[in-house]
């Protein structure tokens, strides 16, 4: 008979359950998402197959911050300026993106903590805030990009001004909320439903783009002209930055404890294999996304000598004319609005899985989501009243600069604590998935903060 711990309560995990629960400064008492702690049911005895459906969800959700607005300003950008030569730069940070979640999974799984609570329970009181405060920085930029892309998309569609369209966007909450009370499995599936809506948008457009598949091919691999040319490097670094988001890895290791796997230390290992493969599987398809965005505006822009086509609302109200379909503008912004719904609600998650993991408080979910959606409501209202749709744009590129400045303070935890044996036990990460991590990360560091130096110089203008 399996034991259960009391609800809001968490056992501690013996080393012979893979993890030294010792090796932490205070043991663990509450669960990730308790609302939604271990409520999707994982069948011990079943064959390969359903245990990967028990397992698929997490890593779906976590792959929609890799394809969302900011994503689609750096793809469109690249692809209308070079052509199909980024598309290695897209498959690069998608393959960070894999390393990175994977770990994410195994932190989750092998201590039973996400990675704010491992945070927390590890550093030191002082050290703790400062990354909470990073970590909530990073949370309330991630809401503002996917507040922006809603807005925009909702514009686009209907020709709601962008700041009624940014109001609008505060009901999310409540759809949030509702999906949870019914239960995590109707969360996700509407994450899926809306990848599968983006992704059959972007088919379409790029079938009746035709774009040149040998060049498509030829764009994979690296170009030196990537670091060679000064403009290039830039939006490549842009590309890395949009997409290897910190706000992931807490939400990650945090999602991965819905499901009510086995917790021997056989259990765990299998739960890592499948949550592994659910996240790599998910990032392929995001990986698709973001280079059919791509492919989409070098087939349409670039090759129509377009190449400075750096916004979004730009790329909508000129690819009906250059494909000659009126359904491919409407498509695209039913994909942007697709896009933003779904991080919206992963980003909110990741603000609850900071807020209580860092801090051991507990708020109402309706009030801890509403804070969230407000801190990111407030300056983008500002921004779009004063500045239109250009600096809409601009509020694009600075989410993308806090972002990436906090990307190390999330990375940097998460290899320390997957890589310390005393920490995950026999479940620690494989000594050659430690160097590639470490290697990432410093690629990473050395490449954001480029981007943080190039763009706070091209967002100055506007805060003058």
């Amino acid at each position: 008979m399996k034991i259960r711990p009391p609800a809001g309560r968490v056992a501690v995990v013996r080393k012979n359950m893979g993890c030294a629960d010792s090796a932490w400064r205070h043991p663990r008492k509450t669960s990730s998402l308790p609302e939604v702690y271990r409520t999707v049911a994982v069948p011990y005895s079943a064959g390969v197959a359903r245990k990967m459906f028990a397992f698929a969800g997490p890593g779906y959700l976590v792959a929609v911050g890799y394809m969302d607005p900011g994503n689609w300003a750096t793809a469109i950008a690249g692809g209308s300026a070079f052509g199909y030569t980024l598309l290695s730069v897209v498959m690069l940070a998608n393959f960070m993106a894999v390393v990175l979640q994977s770990l994410s999974a195994r932190l989750g799984i092998a201590s039973g903590r996400d990675l704010a609570q491992a945070c927390h329970d590890y550093y030191s009181a002082p050290v703790s805030f400062g990354l909470w405060l990073l970590a909530e920085l990073a949370v309330c930029a991630t809401d503002l990009a996917e507040i922006i892309g809603t807005a925009i998309a909702l514009n686009l569609l209907f020709g709601i001004p962008l700041a009624v369209g940014v109001v609008i966007t505060v009901a999310d909450v409540l759809l949030i909320l509702m999906l949870q009370a019914r239960g995590f499995r109707y969360m996700e599936a509407l994450i899926v439903s809306l990848m599968l809506v983006i992704g059959g948008c972007f088919v379409y457009e790029v079938v009746l783009s035709n774009p040149n598949w040998t060049q498509v091919a030829m764009g994979f691999l690296p170009a030196s002209a990537i670091v060679t040319n000064p403009a290039m490097l830039y939006v490549a670094i842009g590309i890395l930055g949009a997409t290897v988001m910190p706000h992931n890895l807490y939400l990650h290791s945090a999602l991965v404890q819905t499901r009510d796997f086995n917790e021997s230390l056989a259990g765990r290992r299998e739960a890592i294999r499948y949550a592994t493969i659910d996240s790599t599987l998910a990032l392929a398809i995001a990986l698709l996304i973001n280079a059919a965005i791509l492919i989409v505006a070098a087939a349409t822009f670039h090759a129509h000598d377009h190449t400075q086509v750096v916004e979004i609302q730009d790329a909508h109200k000129m690819l009906s004319p250059l494909l000659g379909a009126g359904a491919a503008s409407v498509l695209f912004a039913v994909a942007l609005l697709a896009s933003g719904q779904n991080s919206t609600i992963t980003g909110t998650l990741a603000g609850q899985i900071v807020m209580e993991g860092f801090l051991d408080i507990r708020l109402r979910p309706w009030l801890r989501r509403l804070l969230t959606r407000l801190i990111a409501v407030v300056p983008a209202i500002i921004v779009t009243l004063h500045y239109g749709a250009s600096g809409t744009a601009q509020l694009l590129v600075l989410s993308q600069v806090i972002l990436s400045l906090q990307l190390p303070f999330a990375v940097i935890p998460l290899v320390i604590f997957t890589s310390d044996r005393q920490k995950l036990g026999t479940l620690v990460s494989p000594r050659w998935l430690t160097w590639i991590a470490w290697l990432m990360t410093a690629l990473i560091i050395v490449l954001n903060l480029k981007l943080i130096h190039d763009a706070v110089r091209a967002f100055l203008p506007i805060t003058e």
